[in-house]
């Protein structure tokens, strides 16, 4: 699979699907790889030529020095469909993949087609909490924070009947770079699209948790009020909502990516 240049940084991208089908980009959460989209592949590439990619600091991405921003990551996404020669995509973005598609799409309107925004936030009124945050990994690494960020991503219920998944996408959060983590913290500490929102013309849905407590409803029915003609759907899960309810995530994604 490619390994695009983004101003000089490495970003792991993979493409499955057919090759005329339209394209679906998929952007994970904080802590993740693009093997977090794994449950949705095989349906998603029915319907779609499917770009996943490792942001930078992650998965098997350059780790270059930070701090990010959102700006720098949204271009980072912008250089893999111009290396791919791809002009327009659907876009869904979990957590932080939400953060950067509302920069996308207010910043770069011709470049997408139909925008989800799952499980995802404009802004976090709360900045002591990620500076403490990035302060515990600064000292602990992520070893220090991956039960609370479990706790966070996952409902009660799912972590004890799923423990297989769990064990998993543990791994895959103490898998990523320290120095990414906190580069890419500081982005979302330093973020503010509360102002992009209504910029955003792309048809929209927004997915939230239920039960998310990193991204609680309120902050996805902002979102949604925000965006002209943005729909919501409300799932039975916590944060990281494609992998503890695979099948309705799926479905709600495909219901409107398809709708005509």
């Amino acid at each position: 699979m490619p390994e695009i240049d983004a101003d000089g940084c490495p970003i792991h991208v993979e493409v499955e699907g057919p090759q005329r089908a339209p394209v679906l980009m998929l952007s994970n959460s904080l802590g993740t790889n693009l093997h977090m989209w794994d449950p949705q592949v095989a349906a998603f590439t029915q319907h779609f030529r499917l770009i996943r990619y490792d942001r930078r600091g992650h998965g098997k991405s350059g780790v270059s020095k930070g701090p990010y921003s959102m700006d720098q990551l949204g271009h980072d996404a912008l250089a893999i469909l111009d290396a791919l020669d791809i002009e327009r995509v659907n876009w869904c973005g979990l957590s932080m993949g939400g953060m950067v598609g509302q920069w996308l799409g207010a910043r770069a309107p011709n470049r997408v087609d139909k925008l989800i925004l799952s499980n995802t936030t404009s802004f976090f009124p709360d900045k002591a909490m990620w500076t403490a945050r990035i302060k515990l990994v600064r000292e602990k690494g992520l070893e220090g924070l991956v039960d609370a960020n479990m706790e966070r991503w996952f409902t009660t219920e799912f972590r004890q009947r799923s423990p297989d998944v769990l064990a998993h996408i543990r791994e895959m959060f103490l898998g990523t770079s320290i120095e990414g983590y906190i580069a890419c913290g500081e982005a979302i500490l330093n973020m503010d699209h509360r102002k992009l929102l209504p910029n955003i013309k792309a048809p929209t849905l927004v997915i939230a948790g239920r039960h998310d407590p990193a991204t609680p409803l309120d902050m996805n029915d902002f979102i949604r009020d925000q965006i002209p003609g943005a729909k919501l759907v409300v799932l039975d899960t916590a944060h990281i909502a494609n992998m503890e309810q695979p099948q309705a995530y799926t479905d709600a994604v495909l219901d409107f990516l398809l709708a005509k």
